[in-house]
């Protein structure tokens, strides 16, 4: 797209005509866009499930060690999240401190075992309801920015994702996006209160969400370059409530208001190290022969990942989209001054400027499509096999 263009397309979105009132009627239309993203969507869990079903039988020694389906997808941070749905912030650690991971999901997983429903299961349930919820939001962002056709195939370049796979487990990554797109998606039609409400929910799920809150403002003044109206600006700080009161009870718990950042800085080296320097432990991480194959193969994939998110800011800042500039940049900065880079793979699941910008170039070119896909889909199989098979995939 081109600045113009971009530019255009902003100042349509963000003014109040273009996107209506925010009803709830408005998300429950019956519109054949929503509808071709929802069914993309389920298709592509049909997907998940085919290659879930035959992993457990494929990978099995011989027959008497078949892991059951529902346990194929207890892997890795779930455990951690199931941790602290059972026992709280203030049991026995899982492995790490409770305090790394903010308490959306968990409390999400805590409400199903009170119906009688299975932590597992319930997380699954989760990532099912809110993925659809995102791929209808992603829809219609790529929808105002290259027309339904663009709308359609965002959605398939998200699903078709290489770690598409955290989309169906039982993590985070399904339920932020569902909360950050509508976001998103208020903020570039003027509803503020609606961005402000659906950015804090966003901020009880990861850490990202504070990139987001910070993303808005900035699309915010953006909208202000040629008025001097403030309207809006008070909810910009509704998620300064749900930040303040996890910080709050953290302080209370732990006697430190950022022991979310400590832990996270204890277990997964997310100390600050210049950009350089952790551009070379990834390096070395990937091909200096120090780490298994397996894990080599990854870091891999961050170097590849970090590359991506670092041209997309470029191109961001080019076609002046200041705020999701400011969102894919952030992310960018903070996995790029880590020890190493680290779940970044994951982390551009939500950076939806990235699946509209491949949903646009398709719609006006399609080998761009078939070029992704021929790419994208079989990686996206790889990861599902390394993630349920208790490999690291990121």
């Amino acid at each position: 797209m081109s600045r113009d263009g971009a530019e255009v397309v902003a100042a349509t979105a963000s003014s109040p005509a273009a996107g209506g009132r925010a009803t709830l009627g408005g998300w429950l239309s019956n519109r054949p866009e929503d509808r071709d993203a929802l069914a993309i969507w389920l298709l592509s869990r049909v997907s998940i499930v085919v290659i879930a079903s035959a992993t457990g039988l494929l990978f099995a020694v011989n027959g008497q060690d078949v892991v059951g389906w529902l346990d194929r997808w207890v892997q890795w941070d779930f455990h951690h999240y199931r941790g602290i749905a059972t026992h709280g912030y203030g049991g026995e650690p899982t492995g790490v401190p409770n305090e790394a991971f903010f308490p959306g999901l968990p409390g999400l997983l805590w409400f199903g075992a009170q119906l009688g429903i299975s932590h597992v299961v319930t997380g699954l349930l989760v990532s099912l309801v809110t993925g659809g919820v995102a791929a209808v939001a992603l829809s219609r962002l790529a929808t105002l920015d290259g027309g339904p056709r663009a709308g359609r195939l965002a959605v398939l370049a998200w699903v078709c994702a290489p770690p598409a796979v955290f989309l169906a487990a039982p993590y985070t990554e399904a339920l932020f996006v569902a909360c950050a797109l509508p976001a998103w998606l208020a903020a570039r039609r003027g509803h503020w209160l609606a961005a402000g409400v659906l950015a804090g929910l966003a901020c009880t799920v990861r850490v990202s969400g504070i990139f987001l809150v910070v993303a808005v403002g900035v699309h915010w003044l953006a909208t202000r370059r040629t008025t001097r109206d403030w309207s809006g600006f008070g909810w910009l700080f509704l998620p300064l409530v749900p930040l303040g009161a996890w910080m709050i009870y953290l302080k209370n718990l732990t006697g430190n208001w950022l022991a979310w950042l400590d832990a996270q800085a204890q277990e997964w080296n997310r100390e600050f190290t210049w950009p350089w320097d952790a551009w070379a432990n990834t390096w070395r991480a990937a091909f200096g022969g120090g780490q298994s194959p397996g894990f080599a193969w990854m870091f891999a994939a961050e170097i590849v990942a970090i590359l991506v998110g670092a041209a997309l800011t470029v191109g961001l800042v080019w076609w002046r989209r200041w705020g999701e500039a400011t969102w894919v940049g952030l992310q960018v900065i903070a996995f790029a001054t880590s020890y190493w880079f680290f779940s970044v793979p994951r982390a551009t699941l939500l950076w939806w400027p990235l699946w509209i910008a491949v949903g646009v170039a398709a719609a006006r070119r399609r080998w761009v499509l078939w070029v992704y896909l021929a790419v994208s889909a079989p990686l996206m199989c790889v990861w599902v096999v390394v993630f349920l098979t208790g490999r690291w995939a990121g």
